[in-house]
This record gives structure tokens, sequence and C-alpha cells, in this order.
């Protein structure tokens, strides 16, 4: 299953950080969110386009992740060469990652 199956997402960025927000469609789907969604996972989804720290602030209120990849934009709008130079699709590339979910738990 991929993250987009149970998930809404926005993303945007500050500088040469992109922050990425996760919206769990269910309680349940929240859960596995937290659990599947890790900085490891994520650098490892990234293959080398996050260069710093990956950060998530669970906001258990909104069941949602606030997700910042630090150092994930070459540089930040202004100085990147990159074709989404304000990380406006690193949110739409997070939620392609494949999630361990057993049936039972949804």
């Amino acid at each position: 299953m991929k993250l987009i199956d149970i998930c809404y997402y926005r993303s945007g960025d500050k500088g040469d950080i992109s922050n990425i927000g996760l919206m769990a469609k269910t309680e349940k789907a929240y859960e596995i969110i937290k659990r599947e969604v890790t900085p490891e996972r994520i650098k490892s989804h990234f293959k080398g386009w996050v260069k710093g720290d990956v950060i998530i602030y669970p906001m258990d209120n909104l069941q949602s992740l606030e997700i910042m990849l630090y150092k994930a934009l070459g540089g930040g709008a202004t100085k990147t060469l990159r074709i989404d130079q304000t990380g406006k699709a690193m949110g739409n590339a997070l939620v392609k990652m494949e999630i361990e979910v057993d049936e039972s738990e949804l």
C-alpha cells in the first residue's frame, strides 16, 4: 500500500527546507502513518535528495504530521537549478512511498 491511500498531503518550502504535511483520512490511518513514516524511511525514499536532517512533528489533535526536510531543495528557490524550486512536488513524491499495512489495521 502507498501513503496516498490513507492520507492527504500538502508541501512547500522555507529557504532550503521542504515542509510536508500529511493528514490522515481516519484515526486508524493516523496510527499507521505515525508508525510507518520515520526520518530514516523518508531519507531512504528520497535517495540522496535530502542532505540534512528530517524532523517529524506529530499533531495528534489534527491527526497529522508536519515533516521538515532540511537541505532538501538544492539551496532554496532562488539558488537551485531543480525544476521544483519550491518543493511543491516533494509531498507528491513522499505519498508514493510504500508502507506495510495489514488489512486488519484498516
